[in-house]
């Protein structure tokens, strides 16, 4: 294709290395093209709150498209601007079918306020035994009835010991396409979003929102990503390039497979063009 006029692209297993930063190579080739005109927006599973690490490492960050789809935040402006949320009755009939298809299971749920930290908003909570996937510090708890009473931008589901594959593989067929369910950690965590959202559907809202992306076709964009939650945006856009430590769907859906996120994959698609 030729010069893209938006690249989209994820971040964990994408554009970050190992170490969690945005290598030079990288950096330097999306600050070329932004200084070009061309629009360049994250879109992650991550929450708003998790996106300004990443967003200072650029420097040329305006808009991110968080929790696989559900939220848009303005990263200059530190705004939320529009958000799709799973519902308590959404969410009491999703416990049903987890605590069917796996029994065991722990949740814990994504909740956005009007910033990217909101202290209005208790943003991510967990039932008490539920065991965080990433180092760190547990997120705050409350019990399953009051976890599930307030609306959330995502609800995730955990069970230790389990494949991601295979608990994902274990509750659609119980929930259908009543909701959405992808994941971006391949240890026994999926990540469920109301039905019809996804990373492609949150970039085209934000595109449809924002005036400067008007006029910019889906087969103008270019995008990256790793995982399963990549899958939408990756088939939607123009251009879908799979890391080449992507998951094995992932690479099967993808227009090409770059080298990995710690061998600068991303910039080596980008340095065709800027």
């Amino acid at each position: 294709m030729e010069a893209p006029r938006l690249v989209a692209t994820d971040v964990d297993g994408t554009l970050l290395g190992e170490d969690h930063e945005v290598s030079p190579r990288t950096a330097a080739v999306v600050g070329r093209l932004v200084a070009r005109g061309v629009p360049f927006v994250l879109v992650t599973g991550r929450p708003p709150r998790w996106i300004p690490p990443v967003a200072t490492q650029l420097g040329v960050v305006r808009y991110a498209v968080c929790a696989n789809g559900a939220v848009l935040y303005d990263v200059e402006a530190d705004r939320i601007v529009g958000s799709r949320p799973l519902h308590p009755e959404d969410l009491t009939r999703l416990e049903l079918a987890v605590a069917e298809a796996l029994p065991g299971a722990t949740l814990g749920v994504e909740r956005v306020g009007e910033h990217a930290f909101d202290d209005q908003v208790a943003q991510f909570v967990a039932e008490p035994d539920y065991e965080h996937a990433w180092p760190g510090g547990g997120p705050p708890t409350e019990e399953r009835d009051r976890l599930l009473s307030h609306p959330a931008v995502k609800l995730l589901v955990r069970a230790k010991g389990m494949s991601s594959d295979a608990m994902a593989a274990a509750l659609e067929p119980l929930v259908g396409d009543t909701v959405d369910i992808t994941f971006s950690h391949p240890g026994g965590l999926i990540e469920v979003a109301p039905a019809g959202v996804s990373k492609a559907t949150g970039l085209l809202d934000l595109m449809e929102r924002t005036p400067e992306f008007a006029g910019i076709r889906a087969d103008e964009v270019v995008a990256f990503g790793d995982m399963p939650n990549d899958l939408a945006m990756l088939r939607w856009a123009g251009h879908g390039v799979a890391m080449g430590n992507a998951h094995p769907e992932v690479v099967a859906a993808a227009d090409e497979t770059t080298a990995t996120n710690v061998d600068d994959g991303v910039a080596l698609v980008l340095e065709r063009w800027f």
